[in-house]
């Protein structure tokens, strides 16, 4: 295949470059070409597009090889410019070429033409090459310029005797020193009694590869004396004939101090976790004629919901779940807090609006006038006479289902949540006799706001099908099913709110005995 040549032929005579042209070609190059003879048609051609090569007549009526060399030095492209001309004196040829000429032949004598061609463009391509590397070159020195001056690392090299030989400025952003001061100084100027880095003499450290050398911490000294912990990677180096150690340091003494405090924190929240779980009852009440079971998944370390079971004066049974705004370590003591109101109270009084509005009170004046407030659904259960009787203190509503799973009653609110007027004097709701095979679910707002990813509320309606659906089943299955559905619900998602359930399913006189004992 012919190989594609651009060539410029500066030439009075049409002749002389179609004979010159034809010559290429004949050596297997695919010419396009040009013919120019004065400075002005140069100058365009040049501008107009890229050449591989120029061709020049020494001497024509408006124009010359000198000048020509001339105007393409100017432009500052490196193209071969031989000379082809029909006789020129020895000293007119070796002055053209001290001037920048690469080669010139005689018009009668073209035999080198092709070999002289492929000789020159070869040689251009090796220099142009040669340009691109040491531009390369340049832009990776001045790179590394810019990562050594402007890096918040400190980056400090030593020789092999531990000596300080250069650093960059940000040594002085992590020790204090300015790079004038730890020239020539020992690198153990820099080491607290407690630093243990690798010395850079090391033999470990000098085989180490740079891009697998691990970083490691270190305690190191400040220029005030003080401690700090860097984080700190060597690798070797030969520079200018001599070996160094390049030490790449980080100041992670605030993150270490952060790291410190996380620790402490989670532990924090694990003692105030396993007090929070001891809060919780560890089993349901054994009662006859009644299955009951109940849970509770906190979204934090700590919750803000509970369920307690309380026993009440003339063998009545108090059934409690509250809900304290928000979740966390504060809303887990409020709700300790309310647990000991509640239970201090409701051993002493028989009604559930009493122990409610006793403990509001308390929480009322503790609480001040914080954004801080409680719900609380508290029931009382009479087993002897299969009675309930009910207070909810801005609580979600419970619901107790018959024994067709059929919505018997909505066990509304009957006054505000706790904490917020001190005044608030709550009223039970009346009665309701709990026949055989309903079903009491008291659940947190975790459950019906649970959201899921198109922002869907899981909702009363799917807690009552999930309900029903179980019914038959011991209430701690039901529980269960019930936390999962809201889970999956919630398909996967990060729980938002605290989750509590509590069931309590009446069982027929029949099955009292052989009844599942809930866990």
């Amino acid at each position: 295949m012919k190989k594609p040549l651009r060539a410029l032929i500066i030439e009075d005579s049409e002749f002389d470059a179609v004979l010159l042209v034809n010559h290429l070609r004949l050596g297997q190059y695919d010419v396009a070409w040009r013919r120019v003879d004065t400075a002005e048609a140069m100058s365009r051609a040049l501008a107009e597009q890229p050449w591989d090569i120029v061709f020049s007549d020494h001497q024509m009526p408006q124009f010359s090889a000198p000048e020509a060399l001339e105007l393409l030095q100017r432009t500052g492209l490196d193209l071969p410019f031989i000379i082809v001309s029909g006789g020129i004196g020895e000293a007119t040829a070796v002055a053209l070429m001290k001037a920048g000429a690469h080669d010139f032949l005689t018009k009668g004598q073209l035999g080198r033409l092709v070999p002289a061609t492929e000789r020159e463009l070869r040689d251009a391509a090796n220099r142009a090459a040669r340009r691109q590397a040491e531009q390369q070159m340049r832009e990776n020195e001045m790179r590394y310029r810019l990562l050594w001056h402007y890096s918040p690392d400190a980056i400090l090299m030593a020789d092999s005797a531990g000596t300080i030989g250069f650093v960059n400025p940000a040594v002085q952003s992590v020790f204090g020193y300015t790079p004038e001061e730890l020239l020539g100084q020992p690198v153990s100027l820099l080491l607290g009694a407690e630093a243990n880095p690798p010395a850079p003499a090391e033999p470990e450290v000098a085989d180490t590869d740079p891009d697998q050398a691990p970083m490691r911490e270190s305690v190191c000294r400040h220029k005030d004396g003080h401690q700090i912990t860097v984080e700190v990677g060597f690798s070797a180096l030969e520079w200018q004939g001599r070996s160094w150690r390049v030490a790449f340091m980080r100041d992670i003494t605030a993150r270490c101090h952060a790291e410190r405090a996380l620790r402490a924190r989670d532990e924090e929240f694990r003692v105030a976790r396993e007090i929070q779980r001891r809060l919780f009852p560890e089993q349901p009440p054994v009662i006859p004629g009644y299955d009951i079971a109940g849970s509770s998944f906190p979204a934090d370390e700590a919750g803000g919901d509970y369920f307690d079971y309380i026993e009440m004066p003339e063998a009545g049974l108090g059934i409690v779940v509250g809900d304290v705004a928000g979740h966390g370590m504060g809303p887990a003591l409020i709700m300790a807090e309310t647990r000991a109101y509640l239970r201090i109270v409701a051993f002493n009084h028989q009604r559930p609006c009493e122990a409610l509005t006793r403990a509001n009170r308390v929480l009322a004046d503790d609480l001040g006038q914080s954004d801080r407030f409680v719900t609380v659904f508290f029931a009382r259960i009479d087993a002897a006479t299969r009675t309930l009787l009910y207070s909810s203190a801005g609580h979600p509503a419970a619901y107790l289902l018959d024994a067709s799973g059929g919505l018997k009653r909505r066990l509304a609110r009957t006054g505000p949540a706790l904490g917020l007027d001190e005044d608030t004097r709550y009223q039970d709701a009346p009665g309701v006799t709990l026949d055989a095979g309903d079903l009491l679910v008291v659940l947190t707002d975790g459950v019906t706001e649970a959201v899921d990813a198109q922002g869907n509320l899981f909702g009363a309606d799917r807690v009552l099908e999930v309900v029903r659906s179980h019914q038959h089943l011991p209430a701690q299955v039901i529980v269960k099913a019930l936390c999962a559905a809201t889970r999956a619900f919630a398909d996967g998602g990060r729980q938002t709110d605290d989750v509590t359930v509590l069931v309590v399913k009446a069982l027929a006189d029949s099955v009292v005995d052989g009844r599942p004992t809930a866990s």
